[in-house]
């Protein structure tokens, strides 16, 4: 396999948790943080839909009351806040399923012919019909976009590798609001188990697999 080129029959592009609740939260902080991730992913999009290639998107569909939630014992919360020993861990609110929250961004909103996968994990593999549907469509090959970078990406990633899943990393296609883990991932880790390449760069790969 070349690895310069990317054959569009044989590679899919996902989306993880692209979603209003998780992006349109009208911050300014994270506004800008998504900005130029959100451009990364058009580009990806638009490159993949003049190609035919499958486009699937991982989506949070938890119930409005977390129980279908991890409810795991931890250190920290999500945003590496300690947890004091003596004192419970609070489980707030997640983006539910059948919200506006939930739904995906409009600037790369699905079509009828794109795969929704609704997930209650980290991984868009674990208890989802994701394998089954890259694998009828002869997918060999998952370029990775989202957020966040060290969370599901890391977690859909590390799934992907032990299926036997090629991956493509998009490096301005994800983030996190840690930037320092989303560096570390895509310095130090993806590129052990995959491609780290920009969005520019993975239509260009696109583009000579189709070419040839």
């Amino acid at each position: 396999m070349a690895l310069d080129k990317l054959d569009p029959a044989r590679t899919a592009l996902l989306f993880f948790d692209m979603l209003n609740g998780h992006i349109k939260k009208n911050d300014p902080k994270t506004d800008a943080r998504y900005k130029p991730v959100i451009a990364a992913a058009t580009r990806l999009l638009t490159e993949a839909r003049q190609h035919g290639m499958m486009v699937a998107y991982a989506a949070a569909n938890h119930r409005a009351d977390n129980l279908t939630s991890a409810h795991t014992v931890r250190d920290t919360d999500g945003r590496l806040n300690p947890i004091p020993v003596d004192h419970p861990p609070e489980f707030k609110p997640v983006v539910a399923g059948g919200t506006w929250e939930a739904a995906v961004i409009d600037e790369i909103a699905p079509a009828p012919e794109d795969y929704l996968i609704p997930k209650y994990r980290w991984s868009a593999f674990y208890q989802t019909y994701l394998d089954l549907a890259l694998r009828t469509r002869g997918i060999d090959t998952i370029i990775i976009a989202g957020g966040s970078t060290d969370v599901g990406v890391a977690s859909t990633a590390y799934s992907a590798r032990d299926m036997d899943y090629n991956l493509v990393l998009a490096s301005d296609a994800c983030s996190s609001p840690e930037t320092d883990n989303h560096e570390q991932f895509m310095k130090r880790i993806f590129p052990r188990m995959g491609r780290v390449r920009t969005a520019e760069q993975i239509a260009a790969m696109i583009q000579a697999g189709a070419a040839a």
